[in-house]
């Protein structure tokens, strides 16, 4: 433990911390005021890719209905949706790190986290949460009843996600629920209810980031095993590639169904295979002891992943619009 606590008190004299699943020389860390940047390290704005990843099935939702129903994309609602993802992405992890600082603490990717690491108070971190929920709060009201109604429930799941790698080896799936949840949302945000095509589009995009949390899983499945943290990368082992192959495989059938349900065509279809053939990309190289590098950057590819599926809704809404 004493290395730890060298290692901590070292990071709590600094406004920033390396992090290895960081963007190196982000460009917020560069012009924000010192006393800001361990609050932006802690709302993850460092490490984009996490809003990234829970925006694109609001985008995809939405283009999906858009394109269904003739409807131009709705550029106001999509703002909205990014405004809302940025929040609530750092929201949830401030809770993450609220609820996980002394296993943080003894994770080697993790202990310079700002909570671990001593440079943000717990009092601190929880008035910061506040804020950052409030602005969920705020884009939330901007939408239409039924959209309220449906993301209120998303909370549920969020708060249930720390503690599940307590409890079971798939705390993957209920990541998967909460940052999939979007799926439903942009449909019924353009629709005002909510339709097989989204529901099929939510198990896809669960199925997705099960797939793609288990290779960010890849590189702390050591350290996890020493704290007793559960992961679907502990439970794949040496069948990782199988088993993420088989859950891509899964979302790539939801996500054709849902296209199928919705009775898009050639755009939709053509995002659809590109998708499919950039997951297939993702899955050929892992392995057991994937190197923290590899599985950092093939984690961080989804998000051109999950783009190609959404450029291919939106060009088919954009070319079914004018003929509506």
């Amino acid at each position: 433990m004493k290395p730890i606590a060298e290692n901590n008190a070292l990071a709590a004299r600094s406004s920033v911390a390396n992090l290895p699943d960081a963007v190196a020389g982000h460009w917020l860390l560069r012009l924000a005021p010192e006393p800001a940047k361990p609050f932006l390290q802690l709302a993850r704005l460092d490490r984009p890719i996490g809003w990234q990843l829970l925006l694109l099935p609001c985008w995809q939702s939405s283009a999906l209905a858009c394109a269904a129903y003739g409807l131009p994309p709705d550029v106001k609602q999509l703002a909205l949706f990014f405004l809302g993802a940025v929040a609530m992405r750092g929201a949830g992890s401030t809770y993450n790190d609220i609820v996980d600082r002394e296993i943080d603490a003894r994770v080697e990717r993790t202990r310079n986290r700002p909570l671990a690491s001593g440079r943000v108070s717990l009092r601190a971190a929880k008035l910061f949460f506040l804020a950052q929920c409030l602005v969920g709060l705020y884009v939330l009201v901007s939408f239409n009843l039924p959209t309220i109604a449906l993301a209120l429930v998303s909370p549920l799941i969020v708060l249930l996600y720390p503690f599940a790698k307590r409890f079971t080896s798939w705390p993957q799936a209920i990541l998967g629920a909460a940052f999939a949840y979007g799926a439903l949302l942009g449909w019924t945000a353009t629709l005002g209810t909510l339709g097989l095509p989204a529901i099929l589009l939510y198990a896809g995009s669960i199925f997705w980031t099960i797939g793609y949390d288990t290779i960010y899983a890849l590189q702390d499945a050591r350290d996890d095993e020493k704290a007793g943290v559960r992961s679907t990368a502990r439970l794949f082992g040496a069948h990782v590639r199988l088993a993420v192959g088989a859950l891509y495989a899964l979302c790539l059938a939801f996500t054709l169904a849902a296209c199928m349900t919705a009775g898009l065509g050639f755009f939709a279809n053509l995002g659809v295979a590109a998708y499919a053939a950039h997951l297939l990309w993702q899955t050929l190289p892992l392995k057991q002891g994937l190197e923290t590098d590899r599985a950092l950057s093939l984690f961080r590819s989804n998000l051109h992943a999950g783009l190609l599926l959404f450029l291919g809704l939106l060009a088919e809404s954009l070319a079914r619009f004018p003929h509506s």
